[in-house]
């Protein structure tokens, strides 16, 4: 007998387990299949910090959190409706991420009494009442994994292995997904094992028909599609998106993209990405640390590549020295950082947003450095075609700085027409731009246009134009090493002007204040601007009134900012540090700014901010 179908606005599904359990590859194919379903959503996977924690323990828990809805959302949900918890480690774990009232699908195979006492519970909690307050299943679902696969040729811990599957087949079944764009995954990725295969694609099939026939599950979910606007969608993450738009900027500019990296956490993924599209003129090269992966890149802009340098916040740190290289040879350079929480490798998993005063001011000298950063996912794409953009226009080193959060979250995003992206092209220096005492023709590397002041760039090798660079202060105009401090005044002024002229390119602060009355204004940038937008719609829906501004670019400030700031009695600026942004505001516009500060490892909750706006309203 069909079982009843209760429609639901929105849900928030979290599944957890070991490291092991695949919880991250069953999150991604639910989220996959809720794309393509046409649902607007955003995930939240969540690492282990350690590399290797040992199985069964809290500090090797893996998680994924996916919110998806029938109408247009901005976070991954603060509270979870649903806990897949694959042992007792993910439930006590995950749990505080679960709402009074939720439901939890738990493995009852794994609370053995030496599991419970690994993660310190002195009872079940299946069995000692503690889940009460929630809509407990507890499966057995590594028993019911390994009965559907008796007949097929693997070995009982491969049968087991499984599960993960099973339980992606459970939950596909519960709210309505597809099914065949997980087969499709599982035959490309086990094609050429074909018992795994047909194991696997088992395994999901038997969890599926398990949430048709057993009576643990009463009714099944449906969501409708997001009215979203007309175009093509794809699902995707920040650094797949990045990659991409560093690409787009490449083919938009007519230079070849080349990228000098060192493997770190969470930016790796945009070398792996980028080292698949040779076809693009793409050239990536993995050097042995991060001063080489920067110096290598440095080299590429002299030689007339689009150069990017990826990596994290400590990378930053070694690589300081030649971002003020590439600020004295005024060269294009697009320095990704994508922050992660902590300095060393305790926390390399978990999102940050500390860096901005060290890309700020993290260099010796006067040094100023352009810098952008992307709000969501999918505007990842854009930031870096936007940083691309004044890197070329202003020959200078930009920032743009993502966050483990946006790398690793996924969103919908629609692919843009090319004819909707700018115009990139680079015209190089062909002939000398100066006539010499002596009435010759010859190249100034320093001659400025009058409006950029960008210097000429000229390809080496280029007749004519043979000039020099380098760390060494230059003369005006011509490039000569210099050693006068009027020219050392100067130069530097101009540095710090060209990166002042931005302004006159980027688009004033937009605010979005509904109905015009408020009172309070939140400031944000980055990856904040989905959980204040969700605060802010919280807070409206109360009848209360209060605007919200984001920032995408932090260096120079958009030329508005402070005629925005001082029309609002009181500002209100969240950050995922200790007040960077907010010192900044401060100290630049004299604003009595109230800052909200978290350093968790974990984006804010839009609850918790719409209790700091009430408490400001």
């Amino acid at each position: 007998m069909a079982k009843p179908v209760v429609a639901l606005e929105k849900v928030i599904i979290r599944f957890a387990g070991d490291s092991g359990d695949g919880m991250q590859l069953t999150g991604d194919r639910f989220t996959h299949e809720t794309a393509s379903f046409g649902n607007d959503l955003s995930t939240l996977p969540d690492f282990p910090a350690e590399i290797r924690a040992p199985a069964g323990t809290l500090p090797g828990v893996s998680a994924f959190q996916l919110h998806f809805a029938d109408h247009a959302i901005a976070t991954p949900g603060d509270a979870a409706d649903v806990l897949v918890a694959m042992n007792p480690a993910a439930l006590r774990s995950n749990l505080h991420h679960v709402r009074r009232g939720g439901t939890l699908i738990v493995n009852k195979d794994e609370f053995t009494k030496r599991a419970l006492e690994k993660v310190g519970y002195a009872a079940d909690p299946l069995d000692d009442g503690s889940l009460e307050s929630y809509n407990l299943n507890a499966v057995n679902l590594t028993t019911l994994t390994v009965e559907a696969l008796k007949g097929f040729d693997i070995t009982k811990k491969e049968a087991e292995r499984a599960k993960n599957m099973f339980a992606l087949g459970l939950l596909s079944w519960l709210y309505d997904r597809g099914t065949e764009g997980t087969k499709a995954f599982l035959r490309a990725k086990f094609g050429r094992k074909p018992e795994i295969l047909a194991a696997n694609i088992a395994a999901f099939e038997a969890g599926w028909a398990y949430g048709e026939t057993t009576e643990d599950f009463a009714v099944q979910y449906e969501i409708a599609p997001a009215p979203l606007p007309e175009g093509t969608y794809r699902n995707i993450t920040g650094n797949i998106a990045l990659s991409y738009g560093l690409i787009a900027a490449s083919q938009l500019s007519g230079l070849p993209l080349f990228l000098g990296s060192y493997p770190i956490t969470p930016a790796s993924d945009i070398l792996h990405e980028l080292s698949r599209h040779k076809q693009f003129g793409v050239r990536t090269l993995q050097l042995e640390d991060e001063i080489a992966g920067i110096g290598a890149a440095l080299g590429a802009a002299y030689g007339g590549s689009l150069a990017v340098t990826t990596t994290s916040g400590p990378g930053i740190a070694l690589k300081a020295e030649t971002i003020g290289l590439a600020v004295a040879t005024e060269l294009p350079l697009v320095v990704v950082d994508v922050q992660r929480g902590g300095p060393s490798t305790g926390l390399p998993t978990k999102t940050e947003q500390a860096d901005l005063l060290q890309a700020m001011y993290g260099r010796n000298g006067e040094s100023p450095v352009p810098i952008v950063a992307p709000q969501s996912p999918s505007d990842c794409f854009h930031a870096a075609i936007e940083a691309s953009r004044i890197a070329l226009t202003y020959r200078t080193p930009v920032f743009l700085l993502s966050d483990g959060y946006l790398a690793n979250g996924s969103e919908p995003w629609r692919i843009p027409e090319v004819a909707e992206l700018p115009d990139l092209h680079v015209d190089f220096a062909t002939e000398p731009n100066h006539v010499d005492e002596d009435g010759q023709p010859v190249f100034w590397p320093f001659k400025r246009d009058p409006e950029t002041l960008a210097r000429p760039w000229a390809i080496p090798g280029t007749p004519g134009l043979e000039h020099r660079i380098g760390g060494i202060e230059k003369a005006d105009g011509s490039g000569a090493i210099s050693y006068d401090p009027d020219n050392h005044d100067f130069m530097v002024r101009t540095r710090q002007a060209k990166v002042d002229r931005i302004a006159d390119s980027i688009p004033p602060l937009a605010v979005d204040d509904p109905d015009g009355r408020a009172r309070v204004l939140v400031l944000g940038w980055g990856s904040t601007h989905g959980p204040i937008a969700a605060a802010c719609h919280i807070v409206r829906s109360e009848g209360g009134a209060v605007a919200q501004a984001h920032l995408r670019h932090l260096n120079p400030f958009p030329a508005n900012t402070g005629e925005v700031l001082r029309g609002y009695e009181r500002v209100l600026i969240p950050e995922m540090n200790l007040g960077q942004l907010w010192m900044l505001i401060r100290a630049k516009y004299l604003v009595d700014a109230v800052g909200y500060h978290q350093v968790r490892g974990l984006p804010f909750k839009a609850t918790e901010l719409a209790d700091q706006i009430r408490e400001l309203l």
